[in-house]
């Protein structure tokens, strides 16, 4: 650059090198666009931490291969994928362009929040969430998983080894879980109509028990693995729904970070959510419900057990979340849950004092889920919701029976604790 000053003060005052001067000043614009172009059209890499915030703080703390990104691309801000349609969306827009309109609203809104007064995830965020199983799609393979015949049983896939992976006659595939106890098996089936109560049955896979009986027509063709399993007649099992392509999942920010960093977890609030993608606040949304869910049945068996085993695993949060997969579509599937209420309930002294600060960290919820805790606060139903429910549409539920007195009674208790966090959430 010196040697083009001193040319310059030596060249004579004429319009051709004065037009040479600008042109030279033009290059290397015209070279920050090409390159910008040629970034354009480059996979966009890994979004990197905000400034001042240790690395992995908005991370998910998953490889790009491990992660199943709605937007089937690169990180995008969240306003600039609002006007981008997402697989979720354009599944929507199969079934009458309902993700359509709402990426629209979102995107002509002056104000492209994900956050609605205060505590709510915006309804139009809430309908990029992917569909998971759908209510109607529950009930016909829960009808036909009940009739059906089952064909095999093999080892492995499903968890423990006393589990078996089920073919059943009409060509559809089961986990069939048996219990080390009941209580477990009838904690797997109340947790999953107790989501039903709250409005987010669709993000667990269907579930029905059945009956154990070796001369029964159900397990009439698989008499010989039925001895080698070493089953009880008359146990009750219960039989899940097969999902394929199902991968892991790690708890992202601020779960992941800060708790593995060994800082106390703070609430995920509408301000701890600027520069996240679209595809991170629609997991987060999920989240929300996730540990609403785990704290309401005290189930100890996803990030609970990840946050207790810190004392000794620094690194346990980066690694897979227990008992939590995700769907192809990028859909959250809340799986086993027989820790949840009976056996959880049990072990209360050991399990809230990681079950309360990982509820305390969420501030954000679904306005749904929010009105449905309001209304059983209210009436003080929590339980006989439940057992409703239970009793309409799971026909062994008498096998197993329902909660006991003191278990409903904590139901409840934990109903009204997750009001009253609302509440202070509402009031900040």
């Amino acid at each position: 650059s010196s040697e083009r000053m001193k040319w310059a003060r030596r060249a004579a005052p004429g319009p051709l090198p004065v037009l040479g001067l600008l042109l030279l000043g033009a290059l290397p614009g015209l070279w920050t666009v090409l390159l910008r172009r040629e970034a354009a059209a480059q996979p966009v890499p890994e979004p990197r931490p905000p400034a001042g915030l240790a690395p992995g703080r908005w991370g998910w703390g998953r490889s790009p291969a491990a992660r199943s990104e709605l937007t089937g691309g690169g990180q995008k801000t969240f306003r600039a994928l609002l006007a981008v349609p997402t697989t979720a969306s354009a599944s929507r827009e199969e079934r009458g362009g309902e993700g359509r309109f709402a990426a629209a609203s979102l995107q002509s809104s002056a104000d492209a929040s994900p956050v609605e007064r205060g505590i709510f995830w915006r309804h139009e965020l809430e309908e990029q969430v992917p569909p998971g199983f759908a209510a109607e799609e529950a009930a016909a393979w829960l009808s036909a998983a009940r009739a059906a015949r089952v064909a095999s049983l093999e080892r492995g896939g499903c968890g423990r080894s006393s589990n078996r992976l089920a073919r059943l006659s009409d060509g559809s595939r089961a986990c069939v879980r048996y219990g080390i106890n009941p209580e477990q098996i009838q904690g797997e089936a109340l947790s999953y109509h107790l989501a039903g109560v709250l409005g987010m049955q669709e993000r667990l896979p269907p579930m029905a028990l059945a009956l154990v009986e070796a001369r029964g027509r159900q397990w009439e063709r698989v008499q010989e693995e039925l001895r080698g399993s070493h089953w009880a007649e008359g146990a009750v099992v219960s039989l899940t729904r097969w999902v394929d392509n199902l991968t892991a999942v790690v708890a992202p920010a601020p779960w992941g970070a800060e708790a593995g960093a060994g800082r106390r977890l703070q609430p995920l609030s509408a301000r701890e959510l600027s520069g996240l993608s679209l595809s991170q606040l629609v997991e987060l949304v999920q989240w929300s419900d996730l540990i609403l869910f785990d704290y309401l049945t005290a189930n100890f068996d996803r990030m609970v057990s990840n946050l207790f085993s810190l004392q000794w695993d620094p690194r346990v949060m980066r690694r897979a979340t227990s008992n939590l997969l995700r769907a192809s579509d990028g859909g959250l599937v809340f799986m086993d849950n027989e820790a949840g209420l009976v056996h959880g309930y049990r072990l209360l002294a050991m399990w809230d004092p990681y079950n309360e600060p990982l509820l305390r960290s969420i501030c954000v919820f679904r306005e749904g889920t929010v009105r449905r805790v309001a209304e059983l606060h209210r009436r003080r139903s929590a339980a006989a919701e439940l057992r409703r429910r239970y009793r309409a549409r799971e026909p062994l539920w008498a096998h197993l029976g329902f909660l006991s007195e003191r278990q409903a009674e904590l139901l409840q208790a934990r109903v009204d604790f997750v009001h009253r966090h609302i509440a202070h959430c509402r009031a900040q």
